[in-house]
């Protein structure tokens, strides 16, 4: 058959069986082999390749299960109808998501300079493995074979409730936290349970570039509100859009620019929120990770209105590879937000969560916390040291440091041309959503500064600055 045709290689380590299977599915596939076309018998196909009956067999009863061929007893095996491809069907233009925001490949180590991502070096991995192991082994032997509850394994959420009180000033039942996948599956279940298609959104100016994305996704108006020193100016909001059912605010180190939201902006943020009946909905953006002084509680412990919903994740301080994360709700709409959970977005990876409850139990997390700030305010002095730039220039932005650019300066070019260096700065100005607003400027993430090569890279980035002015 001149459209059949079938390499071995038998230094792969695939099993023939798989590679001749492969091979004949891919020939179907492309359309190489059409619809009713008859396959070699086993002997045929055997003698034809070298290899045993018994191989060429299991590889068709492989094609088999797919659908792809049917076996007609003696008459035959037969290519399966298969439906006509779509001519329209191009592949070259399918990428990965959001490529204007996730510009670094996933499941890569991290670049220097890079954000949102904590230091790999510090990650406790022989205590993680054990934890995971022994979480493992929990999950195989009690309920394996039940449903979990969609909220989350009740060990992680007491956990995180007793956390949220003793850092973040929080108070809530565990019977009041959700157990999600990050910060985006949080924002999902909240959008989802909240019902706010096409009702109008702030959002911080600048501010998370994916956060005005998923809300823009699922239907929302957003308005970009400004910040000053004193964090989202709600004078501002009011001004723009009184009537706003939503506000996302990172209250406890704003994204990107790191400061604090004042307590009189809260105050105020809140009674908007409570005379309005709209929600606001709390980005724990970096939680404890505040390298000088002690972080300020979270804006829900403040609130008496029930109308403020606190995201918190595991990204930043402990790896964005757990994908975990949380919510806590008002209680009185603790209910509506399980139900929404159980329908449409329930907790997942029970192994992980176990093991993360344990990390939390025994006091892990709070000590991996504050060496991870120890650690991080020691890099920041390298960093500083090697750029020497003026003070001026720079300024501290949560876990990374600021480079402030000439307003004119394409700050995305020199990022693109940093990565030729391996070197993953963010451009600021990617963060603002409106063109008269925009600042230019480089985060460089603290995280995984390394001493090697500090002096070269900071002299490279230097250069590619000087270049574009």
């Amino acid at each position: 058959m001149q459209n059949l045709h079938i390499e071995l290689n038998r230094a792969t380590g695939v099993p023939i069986a798989a590679q001749i299977s492969t091979a004949i599915g891919a020939s179907i596939r492309s359309g190489r082999l059409y619809s009713g076309a008859r396959l070699p018998s086993w002997r045929d196909l055997s003698a034809q390749l070298g290899v045993a009956r018994g191989t060429v067999r299991v590889a068709y009863e492989r094609l088999i299960d797919e659908q792809l061929i049917v076996s007609r007893g003696a008459a035959g095996t037969f290519v399966a109808h298969q439906l006509p491809l779509s001519s329209n069907a191009d592949i070259r233009d399918l990428r990965s998501p959001l490529p204007d925001f996730f510009v670094h490949p996933f499941s890569q180590p991290p670049l220097m300079f890079q954000m949102g991502v904590p230091a790999q070096d510090m990650f406790p991995v022989s205590l993680w493995s054990r934890l995971t192991s022994a979480a493992a082994r929990e999950a195989a032997t009690v309920g394996s074979v039940s449903y979990p509850d969609p909220r989350g394994e009740l060990a992680l959420r007491t956990e995180i409730a007793a956390y949220l009180s003793v850092a973040r000033g929080l108070s809530c039942s565990p019977a009041q936290i959700i157990i999600t996948n990050g910060y985006t599956g949080a924002l999902g279940l909240i959008i989802h349970a909240l019902g706010l298609i096409k009702q109008t959104a702030w959002v911080e100016e600048p501010g998370y570039p994916l956060t005005r994305t998923a809300l823009a996704i699922a239907g929302l108006d957003t308005v970009s509100i400004a910040v000053d020193e004193q964090g989202i100016n709600v004078d501002n909001g009011i001004a723009r859009a009184p009537d706003a059912a939503l506000a996302v605010v990172t209250a406890g180190q704003q994204a990107p620019l790191g400061m604090t939201l004042s307590l009189s902006r809260r105050h105020q943020l809140l009674e908007w929120a409570g005379q309005n009946n709209s929600w606001i909905i709390e980005d724990d953006y970096l939680s404890e990770l505040q390298l000088y002084g002690r972080a300020a509680p979270a804006l829900a412990s403040l609130d008496r209105y029930g109308r403020v919903i606190h995201i918190g994740t595991f990204s930043k301080t402990v790896s964005p590879a757990l994908r975990m994360g949380f919510i806590s709700v008002p209680a009185e709409h603790t209910n509506h937000f399980a139900d929404v959970a159980a329908a449409l977005a329930p907790a997942s990876s029970i192994v992980t969560q176990l093991a993360l409850a344990q990390f939390m139990r025994k006091g892990h997390y709070m000590r991996h916390l504050r060496r991870m700030k120890r650690i991080y305010k020691h890099r920041l002095e390298l960093l500083r040291h090697s750029l020497q730039i003026p003070a001026a220039t720079e300024a501290m932005a949560g876990l990374a440091l600021l480079l402030k650019l000439p307003r004119d300066t394409d700050d995305k070019m020199i990022a693109q041309q940093a990565a030729a260096f391996d070197l993953a700065p963010t451009p600021l100005s990617s963060w603002y959503a409106q063109t008269q607003h925009k600042q230019s400027g480089l985060l460089l993430g603290v995280t995984n500064i390394t001493e090697t090569g500090l002096d070269a890279n900071c002299e490279h980035l230097r250069h590619l600055i000087a270049q574009s002015s």
